[in-house]
């Protein structure tokens, strides 16, 4: 019997029966089922499904969202097993919204931002687990060199070193192959135009028919192919439209690719270098001038970034700032702070449960899921419910990201869900722990600060309560 089996055979019956069910998909933490009628739903029975951190209705969509943490993967190939629901690659509209998708919302920023972080999600997150890796791998190396004696030289630094270039260096690649995936065009089109940005004939390639060809280094970079894939995408409709069946196997990946790859050599992918240019230097202006006004603004507004999953669309303004400078002083920092802070203010809210011991320690695992990164459990299962947490979880990421700007703390590896278990992130190429124990200190004033500032708000507002009943 499968961890999730149980969960998901009474999520079935609770969503109507595979009859009644549209579209199955899942995001980071959360399992995604689309209904056809709403009469036929229990929507109670999905709140109180076992091993669920809660529920989200998405009625715009007609969709539910259970929340599972990070092994929602596992859950989603288990309904899969159960209902036997098979995905025939068309989804409904909002199917993959990270909110409603209403016509009232379309001119709304917030509705923008939830779309920019609902392309870039299923682009990054499959990637993440090569970046998580490949950071890890350097940073181990780092340490080892640093403090155990291991050389330049021998095998085991050559062994480190592919594992690490097998996640970063070909990163075009990946990201190539996923927003093809993304934009509904064959993956390996989009995989191909990201290894033509790292062959090693590029550097020969000075012009095409007399228009010279800026020479760049593309390799862990994202947003040169991933505007290279964007521009491809219309002319690769097109010609699948127009070109016969009988021909269009290999007629159309040739005529596609012999217009991309020239227009990504001459215009987009000097455009993208010179974006990734821009973002670095705003980095390092943020760093230099106001990081200690920038960092705890932006890890008390994480939580809800988090929320609306536009932190996954952050993840390649991450990849090209390390790229470009070595490090990234700002979205992982705040990343790390957010969550921590999260953490914190769940452990707190853990101890008000007094007379419910199964939800009491649930929480409580929701709280240490979140120092260690993973927040979603937490915010959904906890916080949101009980919104005056959320108070010590802004006044924790407050002093952690003032610490943070003020000592200039710096990640130096990208990818994964930044807490406790990442502190190795913090390590510099040079094997360096400084900012690692920053990182340190920042974080074990975050956890404390923001689970007493969440204790006190918590108590106060239960003493409030039982004296209004008292006086009632």
């Amino acid at each position: 019997m499968g961890k999730y089996k149980e969960l998901c055979e009474k999520a079935l019956v609770a969503m109507g029966g595979l009859e009644n069910i549209s579209y199955v998909t899942n995001c980071a933490t959360r399992l995604r089922i689309n209904y056809i009628s709403k009469s036929k739903v229990d929507e109670e029975a999905l709140k109180n499904l076992p091993g669920s951190a809660g529920l989200v209705p998405k009625p715009a969509n007609k969709q539910y969202q259970i929340i599972i943490g990070p092994n929602v993967r596992d859950a989603y190939y288990e309904f899969l097993d159960v209902s036997g629901w098979k995905d025939t690659g068309n989804a409904p509209d909002g199917a993959n919204d990270p909110v409603d998708d209403d016509a009232e919302t379309k001119k709304d920023i917030v509705w923008a931002l939830n779309k920019f972080g609902n392309f870039m999600t299923p682009i990054m997150m499959p990637i993440v687990p090569a970046l998580i890796v490949g950071g890890m791998i350097l940073a181990f190396r780092n340490l080892l060199m640093n403090y155990f004696g291991m050389t330049f030289d021998g095998g085991s630094y050559y062994l480190f070193m592919a594992i690490f270039d097998a996640g970063f260096t070909f990163l075009p690649i990946y990201v190539g192959w996923q927003t093809a995936e993304q934009c509904r065009i064959k993956p390996i089109l989009g995989g191909m135009l990201g290894a033509v940005l790292l062959t090693s004939y590029l550097p020969q390639v000075t012009d095409i028919f007399g228009i010279p060809v800026y020479q760049a280094s593309y390799g862990s970079t994202v947003l040169p192919v991933l505007l290279g894939v964007l521009f491809m995408m219309p002319i690769y409709r097109f010609f699948n439209k127009v070109i016969p069946e009988a021909l269009s196997f290999f007629v159309v990946p040739i005529l596609t690719m012999i217009i991309v790859v020239p227009v990504e050599l001459v215009v987009i992918g000097p455009i993208g270098q010179m974006l990734s240019g821009y973002i670095a230097d705003f980095a390092l202006w943020i760093t230099d001038s106001a990081n200690i006004i920038a960092q705890p603004i932006l890890a008390m507004l994480y939580p809800y970034m988090v929320m609306i999953g536009l932190d996954k669309g952050m993840t390649p303004i991450a990849v090209e700032l390390i790229s470009n400078l070595g490090y990234n002083s700002v979205t992982a920092c705040m990343g790390f702070i957010s969550n921590i802070a999260v953490g914190g203010s769940t452990l707190a809210l853990a101890t008000m449960i007094k007379n419910d011991k199964a939800r009491r320690g649930m929480i409580s695992s929701f709280g240490v899921t979140a120092l260690c990164g993973v927040t979603e459990p937490a915010f959904y299962g906890g916080l949101i419910t009980n919104p005056i947490a959320l108070g010590g979880t802004a006044i924790g990421a407050c002093v952690g990201g003032i610490i943070a700007g003020a000592v200039k703390l710096r990640m130096f590896v990208t990818g994964g869900c930044p807490g406790w278990l990442t502190l190795v992130f913090f390590v510099d190429q040079n094997g360096d722990a400084t900012y690692m124990l920053w990182a340190i200190l920042v974080g074990a004033v975050t956890t404390v600060v923001s689970f007493v500032a969440a204790k006190i708000l918590l108590e106060i507002a239960a003493r409030r309560k039982a004296k209004a009943v008292d006086a009632a």
